[in-house]
């Protein structure tokens, strides 16, 4: 086998996985930069993070946009869709809490 062959074949390989990795960059800068904020489940009444399915129809939760989980409950944030933005990658959420 020629030694030439393979470098070309490693060089190849390097492109294609140098390449992925640009992909991958590019999906996740796309992803990052939505004006969607953040959403969870939760009860509007105690702000406990709840699990998706209870804001289906039916359900006994409401989805709750921005802000943060700690100690399961949600706070941070609001049931105001509207009333919550999002920067991209780095950007900060606001909004006020309540609902």
């Amino acid at each position: 086998m020629d030694s030439s062959n393979t470098n070309q074949r490693r060089m190849r390989s390097g492109a294609v996985a140098l390449g992925g990795m640009g992909l991958l960059a590019a999906t996740l800068v796309a992803c990052g930069s939505s004006d969607e904020p953040d959403k969870r489940c939760a009860s509007r009444s105690t702000l406990e993070h709840l699990n998706n399915k209870e804001c289906k129809s039916g359900g006994r939760g409401a989805y709750y946009y921005g802000g943060y989980v700690t100690a399961g409950k949600v706070s941070g944030g609001s049931f105001d869709k509207s009333a919550v933005t999002r920067g991209g990658i780095g950007g900060s959420t606001s909004g006020s809490s309540g609902g």
